[in-house]
């Protein structure tokens, strides 16, 4: 029997905390860790490379906990509890894909090897649970105490939407005027060359920060401004913190595995970009209509699914663009 809606029992809790304790330690590296004092090799000798078919197992792993998390949701809260978890899992994992170009773009211009960049993306992912964590507590607490903020979170998803629709493809990123490598400047000076896998380097007795340091401060500081959007967007979808933490935080797990999946195919997504514009339009509209006209969460599943599902099918069946002399 579904316990009340909007309670959810301390074991789900456990059991949920208990998953992604565990699914952090695999995707930090633990086992590879483990490895390296068992064989006395150094860090920079046993740098694991993820491979196109390793990617894809562990996607599939990532989304097939979501699914049996999802699962427990059902058993333990319910059928329209498990429709937020499985809407708020397919949004948020949409909402990240275009992230993924962010990563490459800044490993690509720093020169990051593809053996490093796996430990600049677990780093990364850890520290961005945390903070989008804090962000859905604050969030969810400003729609209880201020119901009209629903307003500003829509109009803030539709000022996302005109600005993707208005701006131009980024072909690369200068690092000297790049807001995160500035702030980074002011604690530590930085240093281009790349050393090994560390993050900081020791140059005359000062510690300066190393591209890796530097990629890192680049995509914490995006993925903040990615959560702007996306957790607003979630949360048109409920306001349960717990769905909403779980939802995101399964989603953000199997960044890692998909970044290594897709990266090679990222240019094959021609109508990411106008999908993820159609979507957040589509979010907005039901957070700033909600006080007249409420769109159920199974309506709003079945719209991402049908969005996602074109853009995925339309990207695939587009030619890819072949020049003159091809």
């Amino acid at each position: 029997m579904p316990i009340e809606s909007g309670i959810v029992t301390l074991e789900l809790w456990i059991i949920f905390f208990a998953i992604l304790s565990v699914t952090i330690a695999i995707d930090l590296g633990l086992i590879h860790k483990i490895k390296r004092r068992l064989t006395k090799t150094s860090s920079s000798e046993l740098e694991h490379v993820m491979s196109t078919k390793e990617a894809l197992g562990w996607t599939i792993t990532w989304i097939s906990l979501a699914g049996i998390f999802a699962g427990m949701i059902y058993f333990a809260l319910g059928n329209d509890k498990m429709i937020e978890f499985v809407t708020g899992y397919a949004l948020e994992k949409s909402l990240s894909v275009d992230n993924m170009f962010v990563f490459l773009l800044v490993f690509t211009t720093l020169g990051i090897p593809h053996k490093y960049q796996h430990r600049v993306l677990s780093v990364g992912i850890l520290s961005a649970i945390v903070m989008r964590i804090a962000l859905i507590l604050v969030g969810a607490s400003l729609l209880d105490n201020f119901h009209w903020m629903i307003y500003i979170f829509g109009g803030l998803l539709w000022f996302t939407s005109i600005r993707m629709i208005l701006q131009k493809e980024e072909k690369k990123i200068e690092l000297e005027k790049n807001i995160a490598v500035r702030i980074l400047k002011k604690f530590m000076p930085v240093n281009l060359n790349l050393v090994g896998n560390k993050f900081l380097v020791s140059i005359n007795g000062v510690m300066h920060a190393t591209p890796l340091l530097v990629a890192l401060a680049i995509i914490e500081l995006t993925d903040l401004v990615f959560a702007m959007d996306s957790i607003p967007a979630v949360l048109a979808i409920t306001r349960d913190p717990f769905i909403v933490i779980t939802s995101n935080v399964f989603a953000i797990l199997g960044l890692r595995a998909l970044y290594f999946l897709i990266g090679g195919m990222m240019e094959r997504f021609h109508y990411l970009k106008p999908g993820l514009i159609v979507l957040l339009i589509f979010i907005g509209t039901k957070m700033i209509i909600s006080e007249f006209y409420h769109i159920e969460t199974v309506t709003s599943l079945i719209i991402v699914f049908v969005i996602l599902v074109t853009v995925m099918v339309a990207s695939l069946l587009k030619k890819p663009k072949t020049t003159k002399s091809e």
